[in-house]
Formats: structure tokens, sequence, C-alpha cells
């Protein structure tokens, strides 16, 4: 069986590769297809075709796709979570940089500074005073959201010798694991910023993480301290921002989101959405969520999912495979067995997972599956998707 790929954007050649075009074809425009590939395209308002199995982003955000909407369809959105936490976590560094020593406001300085050399030196002996830092050993990081990108960020701050806070009220045991022993955990977000010389937020854009940097938190700050912004613009408060740093309270602002509001403040450093601009993070990002596009079509398995539980079975030789996608209520299991039970069908494995309202069903079974089949699973009251699962020819 092949599968149609529509790509909104242009996609790495390294994770194209793994969509073998014997099976899979990709264009930027096709008719009825099977799964969307994208990197910062705005879906919202996108007339998304009903015959779409799934969407996957090269990219670990998923704000431009609208993942409620999907959800309601079964349709799982897919990303590629820490794919790109290096090439992130190494321009929050140079951002942690930027703001110690004032490199962009003295750079500034120096390409204005006229005259000959001996001009040129002497202007530098009396202005380099408005430009003086501080170090980093024994100055206290906080980063807010313990993810691939924050734990990098917290691990190699440690190494520079600094102390580090991290507050992640839902860290997963997986970065647990990889996160420094030595990082300390803030108690609360308020906590975090009472004791810390420079905050750096790494977390998703959501409802709850709107404004989440604020004048009231900034105030808790010591005075001379910066804040660092490479996860999403609105996650700060960049109007309360911009008073803090005139006030002098916050030493300085760097992101990497330009605005009219903060992109020619004196004190702020506004990057043009570097963080994951490197070549090894879109083949990294493209890699990933081309496999596990792949694994979903052709074996039913969904793994770095934002809306469906992971799930995986290994595939019973000679079984039909049927994956379903439905709201997490009671006795869903037993109505989508009962239909199989009148088809004649007998269930050699089954693989139930739920996360939040909505849950995924794996099933192989002996016999055969006809379209009809399928309908009566679809009809059931709580059925979001369910189809068959080609094995590969």
């Amino acid at each position: 069986m092949g599968y149609r790929i529509l790509t909104l954007n242009s996609i790495s050649v390294r994770g194209l590769e793994r969509l073998p075009r014997e099976r899979y074809e990709l264009a930027s425009e096709v008719g009825n297809p099977h799964a969307v590939l994208l990197r910062s395209a705005d879906m919202h308002g996108m007339n998304i075709a009903p015959s779409v199995l799934a969407v996957a982003r090269a990219g670990a955000g998923t704000n431009n796709i609208p993942v409620a909407a999907l959800s309601k369809r079964g349709v799982p959105v897919f990303n590629a979570p820490g794919a790109n936490a290096n090439a992130v976590k190494e321009l929050v560094l140079a951002g942690l940089f930027l703001a110690a020593r004032n490199i962009c406001q003295a750079w500034a300085y120096a390409r204005e500074l006229q005259g000959d050399d001996g001009a040129i030196d002497e202007a530098v002996e009396k202005g380099k005073k408005n430009f003086v830092g501080f170090e980093l050993p024994g100055r206290t990081l906080g980063v807010v959201g313990l993810g691939a990108v924050g734990v990098e960020v917290c691990n190699s701050a440690e190494a520079l010798g600094m102390k580090v806070l991290g507050y992640d009220p839902q860290i997963t045991v997986a970065r647990a694991w990889q996160l420094s022993s030595s990082v300390q955990q803030a108690l609360s977000l308020d906590d975090l910023f009472a004791r810390s010389d420079v905050v750096s937020v790494h977390v998703p854009m959501l409802d709850h993480t709107r404004g989440l940097i604020n004048g009231a938190r900034l105030r808790l700050m010591r005075p001379g301290g910066a804040v660092l912004n490479f996860a999403r613009a609105p996650i700060v408060n960049e109007a309360e921002v911009a008073a803090e740093l005139d006030r002098g309270h916050l030493h300085a602002y760097i992101c990497d989101f330009p605005t009219n509001a903060l992109k020619k403040h004196p004190r702020a450093v506004t990057l043009p959405h570097l963080g994951a601009s490197t070549i090894e993070a879109e083949d990294n990002c493209a890699i990933m969520v081309a496999d596990t596009l792949r694994e979903f079509l052709e074996q039913g398995h969904i793994r770095h999912c934002v809306n469906f539980p992971d799930a995986a079975l290994p595939r019973e030789a000679g079984s039909i495979r049927l994956a379903i996608a439905n709201a997490n209520v009671p006795n869903m299991v037993g109505q989508i067995s009962t239909c199989l039970a009148s088809a004649g069908l007998n269930i050699a494995e089954l693989l139930n997972r739920s996360r939040g309202e909505y849950a995924y069903t794996l099933i192989d079974a002996e016999g055969v599956a006809d379209e009809p089949l399928l309908q009566r699973i679809r009809a059931i009251d709580g059925v979001l998707s369910a189809r068959l699962v080609r094995a590969p020819d």
C-alpha cells in the first residue's frame, strides 16, 4: 500500500529519505493525503482533508497545529521532542553570555567609533566602563521547565560553575535521570525567581503559561538580574519586562522573538528565532518525525505524540491489525471486541492505552476484516477513528 504525504514546508532531505519513494508520495500538492508533514506552516483555518490519518511536525512546539480539533477526529499529532535540544541549549548559553557581558551593546558601541586608531583607543578606554558585566561562577540560574532543553541547560550551566535551580512539577522520570544531582529543586515559581540571578524559561505555550514571566515575579529577582526566553514570546509579559528594564531592576532580557515592544530597547537583545536553526537540528527533527510517522502508518504505533498515548505492540504473524482511537470512557474495548466477535474474528493480541480524555487501541486478530466491519466499529459512540493497518509489501 502506498501513502500520500502532504508537505507544507521544506523538509530536510535526510528526513524525507526515511520515507521510501516506492511506498510514499511526498508533495506540496497532493489529493486525499494520508498525512501532513510540516515545520512552521500555520494549519489553523486550513481545510484538513478527511483522509488525513496523522499530522507530523518536524519540531517541538505544535501551537501552529489545531491539536484539539484533530484529537476529536482521532488524528494523532506527532512532534520531535529533544531533536533540536542541543541547538537550543547552545543558543541559550550564548544568550547567557550576551546578558552577562553586555556583548551586543558593547559591539554596537565599537561599530560607531570614529577617528583614527589612536582616537578609537582613547574612546575605548573611556567607554568600556559602561559595559562592565558579571562572571557566571557562583551566580544562580533558575530554569523553568525541565524537558529536553531545560535539562541540558541546567547541566551545562552547572559545568560553567553556576548554581542551578530547577522547577517543573511534571518532570518525567527519564528527564530526572538525565538531570545533574547537583541541580536544586525550587519549591515554586516564586521561590525560583526570588533565589535566581538569571532565569531561563523552557515551557510550551499554553493558556496557563501565557504571561508566566510578569512584573510581580521579576520584582522577586535579585536586582541586576537577567531573563532568557528561547521558548515562546507570549510566555513573557513584554510590557512588564520593559518596565523592569527601564527602572534598572532587570539588567537584561535576551529572547528569540523580536517585537516592536522590545527590539530596540537598549537592555534587550532580540534574535530572529534562531533556536533550532542549525543544519543538525533540522536534520534531527526531520529524521525523528519521519520515522515516527512511518511507524504509525505501517504498524499503527504511536510515540512522540502530543494528544494520544504511546502505544506499540509486536505484530502477530499472519494476523490483521486494527488501530482505533476513541474517547477514554468505560466499555469501549468491550464494544469493539463484540464487533469483532460478531464478524467471526478471534483476538490474538490487544493493547489499550489512555491519556486524559483519549485512548488508543491496537488489536491483532485472526480472520478477515472488511469495510463493513470498520464502519460498525466507527459507529460505536466514542470511537473517533478506526483503520486496518496493512503491513508493508
